[in-house]
């Protein structure tokens, strides 16, 4: 639940601020906000993932019997390094089923959601961590639910806006006010984000109730955590939450959990990621950031105001660098990247209606050795108009199995995209494994949107998004000999099972590249 995100159904929200239920209201916590409020070091340890070339696909709202499937038959034989899937907490059952409800929780049981049951949960871990591919748990801890309100969550489980049976009370929240101005770290993290009833995380109970959900996803063996709305929880009191869980892993003689925050920021705005840059790190942890300054890439793919790829030139002039320095971004070893995730998907930028432009930015994305990519896998809706359309349901608004497209080009109105099985995407994640370490070398463009560059010794990529068929002869650091394109097939029992791409004993390529084209090889596919 990132700033800004006019795609939640809106008549729905004014609806629920109207409808507040019959429950206490939150009395005001005592005095004004402090001026200044504490604040976290911005010491940090780094993930890893970034250096080890790791990749992670997003199966948003996918059922938890099909993400095993998809851990056992496509996750793990494509190297991906863990997936992240839909919270998966009781939830608010909203008159339009749209895909909100999931962000909005009623308690923390997990007995039943709209993608499945507890079992099923439990399977879903298991089968996962034995396809070697680790579980990323969506965690909303902001806030709980203001629609319907009263209601009866997804489990069954009554609830009023701010009165839920067995969890939370009204002293439990802050006392109403609504997040207006972005400059005000108090606002921000103090009044409640769309109207959604905010947990005054201040408390040591409260702090304590959302450990122990996150304790107990954790004793089942998921692996990770994206903590939505992160930005607008105080940072001292987010690092009291993840410190006990931290600790009662280690005593527990388990893995700590990877974090990661969704945090943005913008110009003039009293809070940055920087801001938490530290969370963790006392108890031994390591939390990365969300990027989303990193979704600009997809201008360069669409040609937004002229905007072309060879600006993505890693030592380009001022205007035509790709760096963290040039773009402002935090460090590669703290951010998690993506050219779309289930919030910004609904802003209308490159996604599956690109169809070959999307591939090739995803290509680019997982080629170049800045964060921890995420590619999100989703379902066919229409942009704008309907972006507050959940997933393919049944007549009650119950989650349909996944099936796929055949590919981005056929993908119907309420269809699962499944755009991480498009070959450019999965064949590109064993590529970034197989790269990482390496730096960005060879680069070459033709000024406008041909691109072509090495990973070292490790690899080479290259990327027509121009309109004509480029020929030309470029250099890499890879070995001499033939190559398998793993675009195409990559290698094959017989050899190659697409596209042969020739290193010249000088270390040039001949390319032959057709519009919206693109090759890579790496030391894996010599033949």
């Amino acid at each position: 639940m990132s700033r800004g995100r006019p795609t939640w159904a809106a008549a729905a929200l004014l609806v629920a601020v109207a409808c507040g239920g019959g429950d206490g209201i939150p009395a005001p916590t005592g005095g004004e906000a402090p001026a200044v409020r504490p604040a976290l070091a911005t010491t940090y340890r780094p993930s890893g993932h970034a250096a080890a070339g790791d990749v992670f696909v997003h199966l948003f709202e996918w059922r938890w019997s099909d993400v095993a499937s998809e851990c056992e038959a496509v996750l793990g034989p494509a190297g991906f390094r863990a997936v992240q899937v839909s919270p998966p907490q009781e939830h608010s059952i909203t008159p339009a089923r749209d895909w909100s409800e999931r962000y909005q929780p009623v308690s923390y049981s997990i007995d039943r959601s709209r993608s499945g049951t507890r079992d099923e949960f439990v399977a879903m871990v298991s089968r996962c961590r034995a396809a070697g591919v680790d579980v990323y748990v969506d965690a909303v801890i902001n806030h709980m639910t203001n629609f319907p309100s009263p209601g009866v969550g997804s489990a069954g489980t009554a609830y009023t806006k701010y009165s839920y049976p067995g969890l939370y009370g009204p002293s439990d929240f802050h006392a109403p006010c609504t997040v207006t101005d972005y400059r005000d770290a108090a606002n921000v993290q103090d009044c409640e984000l769309l109207s959604l009833p905010d947990l005054n995380t201040g408390l040591a109970s409260v702090r304590q109730q959302i450990a122990g959900y996150l304790v107990s996803l954790s004793r089942l063996g998921v692996a990770g955590f994206r903590i939505d709305a992160a930005k607008h929880i105080q940072q001292v009191e987010l690092d009291g939450i993840l410190s006990i869980v931290d600790s009662t892993a280690v005593a527990e003689a388990r893995p700590i959990p990877y974090w990661f925050l969704e945090v943005s920021g913008g110009a003039g705005e009293a809070l940055s990621p920087r801001d938490y840059f530290g969370e963790a790190y006392r108890s031994g942890g390591a939390a990365d950031i969300t990027e989303f300054t990193f979704v600009g890439v997809g201008n360069k793919f669409r040609g937004v105001n002229g905007e072309h790829v060879s600006q993505l030139d890693p030592n380009g002039a001022p205007g035509g660098q790709f760096s963290a320095t040039a773009w402002g971004l935090m460090p590669a070893d703290k951010a998690v990247v993506f050219l779309q995730n289930h919030d910004t998907q609904h802003d209308c930028g490159i996604g599956y209606r690109d169809a070959q432009v999307f591939r090739l930015a995803n290509v680019w994305m997982l080629a170049q050795p800045y964060g921890y990519p995420s590619v999100l896998s989703s379902y066919a809706f229409v942009c704008p108009a309907g972006n507050a359309a959940g997933p393919p349901s049944d007549a009650d608004g119950w989650t349909l199995p996944v099936r796929c497209a055949s590919s981005l080009e056929t993908a119907t109105l309420g269809q699962w995209v499944c755009e991480h099985r498009d070959p450019y995407i999965r064949n590109m994640v064993r590529f970034r494994r197989t790269v990482a370490g390496t730096d960005v070398t060879d680069w070459w463009s033709d000024g406008a949107n041909a691109i072509a560059f090495s990973r070292g010794d490790r690899g080479f990529v290259a990327i027509n998004r121009g309109a004509a068929t480029l020929a030309a002869t470029v250099r890499t650091s890879v070995a001499p000999g033939a190559y398998c394109d793993l675009l195409t097939g990559g290698r094959s029992a017989a050899g190659c099972a697409g596209a042969v791409v020739t290193v010249a004993p000088d270390g040039s390529i001949a390319l032959a590249l057709p519009p919206n084209g693109a090759v890579a090889i790496d030391v894996t596919t010599r033949r």
